[in-house]
């Protein structure tokens, strides 16, 4: 049976977070809050996140996952990039995850993911998950190094591609985050773990068992190392040329693309 999605649909926001953070004590589980434009849209390491008015999809869900528990938190953006790569994949997109929960299309950024965690006790209470996916834009300022959108992914390989509907792929791609949602649920309550959705995460990695360059962020240094999975409370794993491996936590490790 389809579940109803709860979605409020706004013209102008601040930050679509903004509302969802607000709607915290009196909304419930998988409220939406989404807008045409954003005019203080956030991103990862406190960056704004710039959007075309109208053009793509500013959004921000409402999760109340009182069965994760505090240590389990980053399995809300394993679902989270789940479901969006495999939105895509509907679209004749595939994607990547780049660590801990960028969506990439080749070297291409096409969706960036903001999630702000409540605790209660031992488990979360809350989680607000700012997604902006790129849909209709085709053109992007010059200081965003790396961008590519849906239209443009699809109009490789189709000719004369309509302009998508924002409000209809809003409810296609909220169906397929909570798939994987309600799949975390189902498979904490049957073996108190999530190793089926990180097992899959580590399978739609960017950049997994290849060489590349980065720059460890503490001491400004590049090296070459290969990513290889995910430690225990969800840092990075990067092996070196020597055998040796070091894992890293957020901001510690950058990506030279």
């Amino acid at each position: 049976m389809t579940q109803k999605l709860d979605i409020r649909w706004l013209k102008v926001t601040d930050s679509t977070n903004n509302r969802a953070l607000e709607g915290i004590p009196s909304e419930k589980d998988k409220t939406v809050w989404a807008a045409e434009f954003q005019t203080a849209g956030r991103g990862q390491r406190g960056n704004t996140w710039k959007a075309a008015q109208a053009q793509n999809l500013t959004f921000s869900i409402l999760l109340k996952p009182d069965f994760i528990l505090a240590k389990d938190q980053f399995i809300v953006s394993v679902t989270v990039t789940l479901g969006l790569e495999q939105y895509l994949k509907t679209k004749g997109v595939q994607s990547k995850i780049k660590w801990p929960n960028d969506i990439y299309v080749q070297d291409r950024k096409i969706c960036g993911i903001l999630i702000e965690h409540g605790i209660s006790g031992e488990y979360l209470s809350s989680s607000v998950c700012g997604i902006g996916l790129n849909i209709n834009q085709r053109e992007f300022p010059e200081d965003l190094p790396n961008p590519t959108s849906l239209i443009l992914e699809v109009e490789k390989d189709e000719k004369n591609v309509q302009t998508y509907c924002l409000q209809a792929e809003l409810e296609l791609l909220v169906a397929e985050i909570y798939k994987f949602y309600d799949k975390a649920r189902e498979e904490y309550a049957q073996t108190g773990k999530f190793d089926s959705l990180y097992n899959l995460y580590l399978e739609k990695l960017y950049r997994k068992n290849e060489w590349h360059r980065y720059i460890e962020t503490a001491e400004n240094k590049e090296v070459e190392a290969k990513i290889v999975g995910l430690n225990d409370t969800a840092c990075i794993v990067l092996e070196y040329r020597d055998g040796s491996r070091k894992a890293f936590a957020f901001k510690e490790i950058s990506y030279i693309i």
